[in-house]
């Protein structure tokens, strides 16, 4: 009667434990299931933009003044003391007008004034003697300018010379007018280069004659010296160089999503750098939708989520 019980009892346990051993297999395949259909995405947040076609300027910044173009020094055809002078600094005067007088007179012996006449027409820019001062023919009693005709002097170093020609056109800002461009274009191109500063003279014609620069003023100036048309171009920031690959992620749809997209890894071939324009040479084409801003941390075939578009560049450069 024992041993029926011992009996009965092993069975009832091995059945218990045949039932658990079921169990926990089964509730491992259910949660191995939820694990899966849990399992998260990482989706990265980016901003996007447009390639364009359009053109870009390359140019050179320089430094300069504005200066008129024509100033002449008016001399006394006599030795003799300043007598008389007629205008002041800022006088408007014309050609032959008298604008001094020279006493030619020595001790015992007195002479008749001498008259001193403008050389051009123009504007009196500086008086460098005063009356009473001995005056000789070979110094001059003003300087005369025509500020109707003003110029920009500009001096570019060695290096960049073979990019200078006549006509190439350029932009000018002054402190005087802020936010306020001139135009102009480059009139003169100095024969020679100075050997102790290894710089060359240049000249521009200013277009505006009604522009209320005056001679004197300082002008920062940029000349362009290169301009491309119909050139696909993107924000400079959007290019990766990693170990001399240059690169972009073009964005694509997920055909399992319409909430997320794909990012895709295009090499491309960099041309011009202007500001932050940057010349795409081959790579990418119009219309293209690239990452602009997270682009940092993508790799190709990730998810990303657009939260914002930035505009396009302009199709016109404009030198500013």
């Amino acid at each position: 009667m024992n041993r029926k019980i011992i009996h009965s009892c092993l069975i009832t346990l091995i059945v218990l434990f045949l039932l658990l051993g079921c169990s926990k297999k089964t509730d491992s395949v259910f949660k191995g299931s939820a694990d899966k259909t849990e399992e998260s995405v990482t989706v990265f947040a980016v901003s996007t933009t447009v390639a364009v076609k359009g053109e870009i300027k390359n140019y050179l910044q320089l430094n300069g003044d504005i200066a008129a173009r024509t100033t002449v020094d008016t001399f006394a055809d006599t030795a003799g003391k300043l007598k008389t002078l007629y205008v002041k600094v800022g006088d408007t005067v014309r050609k032959d007008q008298i604008i001094a007088e020279i006493d030619p007179s020595r001790p015992g012996m007195t002479f008749a004034a001498s008259p001193v006449k403008a050389s051009i027409s123009g504007t009196v820019t500086q008086v460098p003697v005063q009356i009473g001062a001995n005056v000789a023919p070979n110094l001059p009693i003003v300087k005369i300018s025509k500020m109707d005709e003003l110029e920009v002097i500009l001096y570019v170093a060695e290096k960049f010379i073979s990019r200078m020609r006549v006509g190439l056109p350029a932009v000018i800002k002054t402190e005087a007018f802020p936010g306020k461009l001139f135009t102009g274009s480059i009139r003169e191109l100095s024969p020679i280069v100075d050997q102790s500063s290894r710089t060359m003279e240049i000249k521009l014609h200013l277009d505006d004659k009604t522009s209320g620069l005056k001679a004197g003023m300082f002008a920062e100036v940029k000349i362009v010296t290169e301009e491309k048309k119909g050139i696909i171009k993107i924000p400079a920031e959007a290019m990766i160089n990693r170990f001399g690959e240059y690169y972009v992620f073009i964005i694509r749809e997920d055909p399992e999503s319409a909430e997320r997209n794909i990012a895709e890894k295009r090499q491309v071939v960099p041309g011009l750098k202007i500001d932050n324009q940057q010349e795409i040479i081959s790579g990418l084409k119009d219309g293209d939708v690239i990452v602009a801003r997270g682009q940092t941390l993508l790799e190709d075939g990730l998810f990303v989520k657009v939260v914002s578009t930035i505009e396009a560049l302009k199709i016109t450069d404009e030198v500013q």
